[in-house]
């Protein structure tokens, strides 16, 4: 089973322990108690699949949850229309997030380790900075990406000068700007195809 549908399952049992509480004490689940909860489920032997994906990734997906409940009864009490998190179909669940541990980069061979299982990607563009975060993401083909969030420092500050600029975003030309600083597009896959193809 892959990792993207063990964070499917748990997503579910976690709809499913929030409406229980509810049904039960008419109050919404507080997000520490589930955490508990799920750390003492991956000790038995029915829900030990749940260790396959890392303490982090769980804890996220009941921040995650515990979000979207939060904003449900935002929305109710300003009398706007909204629903409840509802369960998905596991095959179809998108993404889980990885913090500090459970995964590993090696650029020089072009891998991620998540979990326990190297992994070979393709390199869009150089990582910058330190990874605060690791996301695998499917998208509804099947396809697997995995997205990096990056602290990084930025010392560029340029001076305001009062004056007015035209941008232009474009496809051939990503930014043509009435000053002539202009950038070009990345054209990140195009400049990669040919490695893509070899792998």
């Amino acid at each position: 089973m892959s990792l993207i549908n063990i964070a499917g399952l748990i997503y579910n049992h976690c709809i499913a322990l929030h409406k229980r509480y509810y049904r039960l004490y008419k109050k919404s689940l507080n997000a520490n108690r589930l955490k508990k909860h799920l750390a003492k489920l991956k000790h038995t032997q029915r829900f030990a699949y749940m260790n396959k994906l890392g303490s982090q990734a769980v804890q996220d997906i009941a921040e995650r949850i515990n979000r979207a409940y939060n904003l449900f009864w935002s929305n109710l009490k300003r009398k706007k229309k909204s629903s409840p998190p509802k369960f998905r179909k596991v095959r179809k669940y998108k993404s889980f997030t990885l913090k500090q541990a459970g995964w590993k980069i090696d650029e020089v061979r072009g891998k991620i380790r998540i979990g326990s299982k190297w992994y070979g990607y393709f390199q869009s563009r150089k990582i910058e900075g330190r990874i605060k975060t690791v996301t695998v993401k499917r998208d509804s083909v099947g396809d697997i990406y995995v997205y990096l969030v990056c602290d990084v420092q930025c010392d560029i500050v340029k001076p305001r000068t009062g004056k007015s600029v035209g941008l232009d975003f474009g496809l051939k030309q990503f930014l043509t700007s009435s000053d002539g600083h202009n950038i070009s597009s990345p054209y990140f896959f195009m400049l990669n195809i040919k490695a893509m193809a070899r792998r």
